[in-house]
């Protein structure tokens, strides 16, 4: 039984003590035993943060639980996972019965913390790298990297951006060429703002292995630490500042064939396919900032006395925390119905259906963060704009607005790619009822 009462939109609503038909007893076990993970082992996170750096061992301490293994889409890889000897995950939730609520409720507590950059330094390379070689890598692929990468014995990152190139991955330049006796792919080039490139033994890698253009790209797993002709630096960024953010300078890299992910030319379309559960993890983790400052500014507001009441009794202050409240809410309404889809559909009908519609639920995550936590920092006044003391967690997560709206996507563009995606359904499905009614 909890010991005090939630701060209104402290918690999503079905942990606010009210009903829901998505979370059945599995996931409410779950959701305690990652939040008292998270507590124990992120307990110092904005230490972390404001240090710019985790410890060195907190990546072992997640593989040594078996907490980096929900950061995979679902469903997870059971029979790896299995053959491995990891037949359960914290709590004993076994791994076939791990759903995307489940992966959902990881990244809620995750982002409790108040911050994308402790988290970021853990989950975002496996998250993303991972599964590229999961799904389209053959047999061999596989057993070559995910036994060392899914135990935690080695890192992964995912590298698709460049200098000149983000959410244009068509563009790509880095090229992968064929050695004369081919058996390798020479790589160069660079890539930029790669998370977690600084500890990454390898990166699933965006090549042009072709011609310019989608079809000219493949992906390679490329080896980063410790190999000639790779040059690694640390970019400083704004928010996520512990995330191991970091420039890859590729100077005639010679990468095996056998790292060919899938087939050549390909790449493009594995490319997108990823990006789907990187915008909806990244939507999910977004919301639960907004809220953490959402909520930091309305306790804050309960308390603070301005022109002799407090900022709650000030009509404008409620009107601004009951707009932020008002998107923060639909917009994880429409998370949750958007999850439990993916729980029902194969993964072939969700990167179908519901691809444009992700990218549509990951910019509005920056919209809601956006207005989220530029509030909090105006209803904290100087405090908001103090790197400690009470507004300090506002202060944080408005530096972390950039990070919600850019990666994975930016913004415009995620908003132009939800529509095209949207008519291309429409068009599709138009033509099969077409088709289906000139047989009757």
């Amino acid at each position: 039984m909890s010991k005090s009462v939630p701060i209104p939109f402290s918690e999503p609503p079905w942990l606010m003590g009210l009903p829901s038909a998505y979370y059945n007893e599995s996931h409410r076990k779950w959701q305690k035993t990652c939040r008292a993970l998270v507590d124990e082992l992120m307990a110092d996170a904005g230490e972390w943060e404001r240090a710019g750096d985790v410890p060195a061992d907190l990546y072992s301490k997640f593989a040594a639980a078996n907490f980096l293994i929900p950061n995979l889409s679902s469903p997870l890889p059971v029979a790896w996972l299995k053959k491995l000897g990891i037949h359960t995950l914290p709590g004993d939730l076994k791994v076939e019965d791990f759903d995307y609520l489940h992966t959902l409720i990881y990244c809620d507590e995750m982002a409790r913390i108040g911050s994308m950059g402790p988290s970021g330094a853990i989950n975002i390379g496996i998250a993303y790298g991972l599964p590229p070689i999961l799904k389209f890598g053959d047999q061999k692929l596989q057993e070559k990297f995910v036994p060392d990468i899914i135990t935690g014995r080695k890192r992964i990152c995912i590298a698709i951006t460049e200098p000149g190139a983000g959410s244009d991955v068509s563009n790509i330049a880095t090229t992968a060429m064929r050695s004369e006796d081919g058996k390798h792919f020479v790589v160069n080039g660079t890539k930029k703002w790669i998370t977690n490139g600084l500890w990454s033994d390898y990166a699933s890698m965006a090549v042009r292995t072709g011609g310019p253009g989608p079809s000219g790209l493949s992906m390679l797993v490329v080896p980063l630490l410790n190999t000639p002709g790779v040059n690694m630096r640390r970019i400083r960024v704004g928010g996520q500042t512990s995330a191991g953010t970091t420039f890859i300078e590729l100077d005639d890299v010679k990468v095996p064939v056998e790292n060919l992910i899938g087939k050549e030319g390909k790449g493009m379309i594995y490319v997108m396919q990823n990006f789907n559960h990187e915008r909806l993890t990244i939507a999910i983790g977004v919301n639960r900032l907004a809220r953490v400052a959402l909520s930091s500014a309305f306790e804050y507001c309960m308390k603070r006395e301005a022109f002799g009441k407090t900022l709650m009794e000030q009509p404008v202050v409620r009107h601004r925390l009951a707009k932020c409240g008002a998107d923060l809410e639909a917009h994880w309404a429409w998370i949750e119905q958007f999850v439990y889809s993916m729980t029902k559909l194969s993964e072939e009908e969700g990167n179908r259906e519901l691809g444009g519609l992700t990218a549509l639920a990951k910019a509005q995550a920056g919209r809601v963060i956006e207005s989220c936590a530029s509030t909090a920092v105006l209803l904290f006044g100087g405090n908001g704009y103090t790197k400690t003391g009470q507004g300090e967690i506002a202060e944080r997560i408005y530096r972390e607005v950039p990070g919600a709206r850019i990666p994975g996507g930016s913004e415009d563009v995620m908003l132009d790619l939800a529509i095209r995606q949207l008519v291309k359904n429409f068009q599709r499905k138009t033509k099969e009822l077409d088709t289906a009614m000139s047989k009757l």
